[in-house]
């Protein structure tokens, strides 16, 4: 019989931040109360909650820069986000898409809003995620995931009470579309009002839920919009219960038992690792980018 996996935290959104002049968000982790390890291989969550942007010509985003040692998953829930990084590979990802991208043994990317949503702007919602790679996987090449909505393995719930979109893993066979390098359960939970479902991952997995709209009742506490919700590494039941209408961000996955280096945008094990990182990209070894 499966124990419950105890509540640690339910923490309200971090005061918010521009990162480039695109992306106001707030960085959940690492920091405050979630150390660098704490949600691996989750290493950190920025969260670009509800913004409306005005009409522009000249797009917003973030420009031209490097990247080591682990992957960016940009989940779109409003809005458009075009990709370009110096590995060839290029992007467009619209509400309930998702772009991962492996940097691993580096590369140069950058990331506007598309052109067309940047001169009518309009709503913007986006969470970004960086996921360390083990030590052994990077220096692997780099590659892009264009993960559309209608790729994701999708489980109804009956009565249409909602539907578990699988981004990678798998809930009850039906499984996601992303590959990944460890063991990772990456889920949107769009969940209609009174709608209950419960998840089961292992004690020892890293898990945490954001509440990306809505509010719900998780293991019998309550959990706003905007909060996100850490769990102990004990117990492995989630019982869920929605209020209103919801969208959950869930994630859960195996920790990668490794030193942290983190410099910047490298994210290494040795800090002679990330010092070889920035004299690659001096020397022109992450290739090249137009900004």
């Amino acid at each position: 019989m499966s124990t419950i996996k105890k509540i640690e935290a339910i923490i309200p959104p971090p005061a918010a931040h521009m990162v480039g002049d695109g992306f106001r968000v707030h960085g959940f982790f690492p920091g405050g109360r979630i150390s660098k390890q704490r949600m691996s291989p989750f290493f950190l969550m920025d969260y670009n909650s509800k913004v409306e942007f005005p009409p522009t010509d000249k797009p917003r985003g973030v420009g031209v820069h490097p990247h080591r040692g682990f992957e960016t998953v940009t989940i779109a829930y409003h809005g458009r986000i075009a990709h370009h990084d110096s590995s060839g590979n290029s992007g467009i990802i619209g509400q309930g898409d998702v772009q991962w991208m492996t940097a691993a043994s580096g590369l140069l990317h950058k990331e506007y809003h598309e052109e067309t949503f940047a001169k009518e702007g309009g709503m913007f919602q986006m969470v970004q995620l960086w996921v360390n790679l083990p030590a052994k996987y990077k220096m692997t090449a780099p590659k892009y995931q264009e993960i559309t909505n209608k790729m994701m393995g999708k489980y109804q719930l009956s009565d249409n009470k909602g539907v578990i979109e699988i981004i990678a893993g798998e809930y009850d066979n039906a499984k996601g579309a992303a590959s990944t390098f460890t063991p990772i359960q990456m889920y949107n939970a769009r969940l209609k009002m009174d709608a209950e479902i419960d998840f089961k991952f292992p004690a020892t997995y890293n898990t945490g839920i954001l509440v990306v709209e809505g509010s719900v009742t998780i293991n019998n506490e309550t959990a706003q919009a905007d909060h996100f919700v850490l769990f102990g590494n004990e117990g492995e039941l989630i019982s869920i219960k929605a209020s209103e209408d919801t969208i959950l961000l869930v994630l859960s996955g195996e920790p990668i038992d490794e030193p942290i280096a983190q410099y910047g945008p490298f994210l290494m094990n040795t800090m002679k690792e990330v010092q070889e990182a920035i004299a690659d990209v001096n020397a022109g070894k992450f290739g090249v980018l137009e900004d």
